[in-house]
């Protein structure tokens, strides 16, 4: 049984049949209905890698068999009617930095090395692309403009998010793309809920500095001395509205993936012992 935040189920769970197997990953309808996209967040159900990484993880770097990625690869790729040499994955390090992705990166973090590091965020307005950034507690931030036919995909964890990387996604899709934040949708998918994401007081000064008083109640909560619980999806939420988002076009996830260990990779609730869960998103 999945736990889910919240009395609207706004995450779907979908599921697609794979030789012998069943991927089971989660898309968001708002995105859906744009038209323009194919997207998904993968989760632990369907894949071949073993032990901690059981099965769908999509990490090359913390220790599992090149193999069992590889074929993990292809199986969500399956589910996007791509391939894997369309991907083009981020370079993760919690900093705010986007890249402008075209034809010429296909391929890099599956098929061929990343020529780039330190890097997010993605956003392109080509065709066929698939943009790929990776999670095990984090916040994936999904940005769809179907006027302009472009897309964005972000890695925010707090660091991302007091740097606030969501808007400055947005600003570069206005300046490459000539998007309108208003015309954008925009997804805030499946990651650590607030009672689970326990902060010390220095990660909360540092969103105090990010956002004014009159959010902190939304944001965060003491409890121990030093202590917090910090609300990463609001305060996403509240830099979606910043960057000009519509309230209306932005969907948050109810699934916390502290909260649902066996069918989501966490780091908190593993200690680290984990596989790495994928957000993807692709023009069509």
């Amino acid at each position: 049984m999945i736990k889910r935040k919240g009395y609207d189920q706004v995450c779907h769970i979908q599921k697609k049949s794979y030789k012998e197997d069943e991927i089971v990953y989660i898309t968001f309808p708002g995105l859906e209905k744009t038209g323009c996209v194919k997207h998904l967040f993968s989760t632990r159900i369907g894949g071949v890698s073993r032990g901690m990484f059981s099965s769908m993880n999509l990490s090359y770097t913390r220790g599992d068999e090149k193999e069992a990625v590889d074929e993990n690869y292809r199986r969500i790729a399956a589910c996007l009617e791509s391939d894997v040499s369309c991907f083009v994955c981020s370079d993760q390090t919690h900093t705010d930095n986007i890249r402008i992705v075209g034809p010429e990166d296909m391929g890099k973090g599956t098929i061929y090395p990343k020529d780039y590091h330190d890097v997010d965020g993605l956003i392109t307005d080509q065709r066929g692309i698939v943009l790929g950034t990776f999670f095990a507690d984090c916040v994936p931030l999904f940005f769809v403009d179907p006027v302009k036919k472009a897309i964005g995909m972000t890695h925010s964890g707090w660091r991302g998010t007091v740097q606030k990387i969501g808007k400055k996604t947005v600003r570069m899709m206005q300046e490459q793309y000539g998007s309108n934040p208003a015309d954008m949708y925009t997804a805030i998918g499946p990651s650590i809920c607030q009672s689970c994401y326990e902060v010390s007081g220095d990660v909360i000064d540092r969103v105090k500095e990010a956002f004014p008083e009159s959010l902190w109640s939304d944001l965060f909560y003491p409890t121990i001395p030093g202590k917090y619980q910090l609300n990463l999806w609001e305060a996403n939420r509240q830099i979606m509205l910043e960057a000009g988002i519509l309230a209306e076009h932005i969907e948050v996830t109810d699934i916390c993936t502290c909260c649902n260990p066996d069918f989501l990779f966490s780091h908190r609730a593993s200690q680290g012992k984990r596989g790495n869960l994928g957000a993807f998103l692709m023009l069509i």
